[in-house]
């Protein structure tokens, strides 16, 4: 909090024109890391699901029909032939063969790393927040004063 404070007493030290530059710096930064959250939100979902799709795939029995995804809305038929086998998707486009525990473990794993960089950046995100509404209320203040007249 003591950083904070200085921080405080240091703006109240800018003129208007510094004031303004370092809200909206400190807006653009909070938006930044707002759509950073949200997509940390997203893929831990995706993972999310990913980690309950295995579950159910490995409680199907072999020779299983079902309907396998191509895209988001195209499905074809198959059957399954290897339950114990999967491809977890690594990142850009690259695929690894695992075993089905590999990869539950996979998916838990970067699901616990989503949700650490979540908190971390949250932390970030309220700091930054906090500075540019100190930014904003001493902008205020000051630019009341301006406005008043004096006598």
């Amino acid at each position: 909090m003591a950083a904070a404070s200085s921080t405080k007493g240091e703006m109240e030290k800018m003129g208007i024109e510094q004031l303004k530059a370092v809200k909206e710096q400190a807006d653009l930064e909070v938006n930044l890391l707002q759509d950073s959250l949200n997509n940390i939100r997203t893929a831990t979902s995706r993972l999310d699901s990913a980690s309950a799709a295995l579950h159910d795939l490995s409680l199907r029995p072999q020779g299983k029909k079902m309907l396998v995804p191509l895209t988001a809305s195209l499905y074809v038929p198959g059957t399954l032939d290897d339950a114990d086998k999967v491809l977890v998707d690594i990142g850009t486009g690259y695929f690894v063969e695992k075993t089905m525990e590999e990869g539950k473990d996979y998916c838990e794993r970067k699901i616990n790393l989503l949700k650490s960089n979540f908190d971390q950046l949250l932390e970030v995100a309220t700091k930054k927040k906090s500075v540019a509404d100190d930014a904003g209320m001493i902008l205020q203040a000051k630019l009341k004063q301006l406005s008043t007249p004096t006598s």
